[in-house]
């Protein structure tokens, strides 16, 4: 996820489309999704057509259609997102729900990425035994995949020395020294989307593991038991409870960031307000209610909110809000997404500004 928002947040040029749409793991239910995938993009056409001459179109069609022969549908998790303009195209998988919906803009719509990166949990369960490693990649109480090129990795190590054989150091420095090497993989492994590792493990593998780790902060926890031969989703189930919790607490901080803030005078959610800060630099927190979108017209600096029935207009932004995020972002701003009624009073959207 990382990766492809890095590749597409600075993108700008005209007609960029973003298609994004719910799917399915498992049949039945993913046969449906290549229609509501067909009918999206032919709303994308139909639009692109509406706007701009036929010979702009095209290529932008054919980045589209180049990417409708790479996706298998098999391979669908819980969200599906397009982005193509005349230069390029890009697809991604998301294990979040998402709103199905059809974005053409001067920038991609990077919402749905950013949301899944930062107000959902990502985070990685290395299950660990004295005899044995797997490495799974989880979101929430799903598992996205199991690495498999590395992993599983079986401890060979041994001794014949007696006396090493017959203490607990030298049994300690075995299982440490299997442990080092696991840790040294899993790093090289996740060096490129680095996130939060949960263990799952007997408890006294903990103290070993962690006594070796390059990167301790990054371990958040464990699950006791030895787990060699259990299955992925049961693992991730059980780990989703301790993730979970960490989860809360830390949007309850975040959320309470907001109530000190309102108490400074550094709060505005007013949405030109908002957009002005931004603007300036100034945003540095965006709290954002999930599900929240609005189409807007930008009118000398100031956000003028649309019906939905006028948002296919050339001026009207689709989602304002979208715009906010990936400006916020560009300035070093960070943005958090909130499920629950805390931003009811702000008109579901609020901004923590620097000063």
């Amino acid at each position: 996820m990382d990766n492809i928002l890095k590749k597409i947040k600075d993108i700008q040029a005209e007609a960029c489309v973003t298609i994004i749409l719910n799917t399915h793991r498992t049949r039945p239910d993913n046969e449906k999704d290549p229609l509501l995938l067909k009918n999206l993009v032919k709303e994308a056409e139909q639009r692109l057509f509406d706007t701009y001459e036929k010979r702009f179109v095209w290529p932008i069609m054919d980045n589209i259609n180049k990417l409708l022969g790479k996706i298998d549908h098999q391979q669908n998790l819980e969200s599906l997102i397009l982005f193509a303009n005349q230069e390029m195209e890009e697809y991604t998988r998301l294990p979040v729900k998402v709103k199905d919906r059809v974005i053409i803009d001067n920038t991609f719509a990077t919402r749905d990425l950013v949301r899944a990166m930062h107000q959902e949990s990502s985070y990685y369960v290395l299950v660990l035994s004295r005899q044995n490693a797997r490495l799974i990649e989880a979101f929430n109480d799903k598992v996205v995949k199991e690495f498999a090129s590395d992993f599983p990795l079986t401890n060979n190590l041994y001794t014949t020395d007696r006396q090493d054989l017959s203490s607990n150091k030298g049994t300690d420095n075995l299982i440490e020294e299997f442990f080092n090497r696991v840790d040294k993989i899993v790093q090289a492994t996740i060096k490129d989307s680095p996130l939060p590792i949960l263990l799952a493990t007997e408890t006294r593998n903990v103290h070993h593991y962690t006594k070796v780790a390059d990167k301790k902060h990054i371990i958040i926890g464990h699950i006791n038991k030895n787990r060699d031969d259990e299955k992925a989703h049961h693992i991730v189930t059980e780990a989703w409870d301790v993730v979970k919790n960490i989860t809360k607490e830390k949007l309850a901080a975040r959320i309470n960031e907001l109530h000190q803030a309102v108490g400074a005078g550094k709060v505005v959610s007013d949405l030109t307000e908002i957009w002005n800060a931004i603007q300036q630099g100034r945003g540095q927190t965006l709290f954002i209610k999930k599900g929240y979108f609005q189409p807007a017209l930008l009118k000398e600096n100031t956000v003028v909110p649309v019906e939905k029935f006028e948002k296919d207009q050339k001026d009207v932004i689709d989602d304002i809000v979208d715009e906010m995020i990936e400006f916020n972002l560009a300035f070093g701003g960070d943005n958090v997404f909130v499920e629950s009624d805390d931003l009811q009073k702000f008109n579901n959207l609020a901004l923590i500004t620097r000063y």
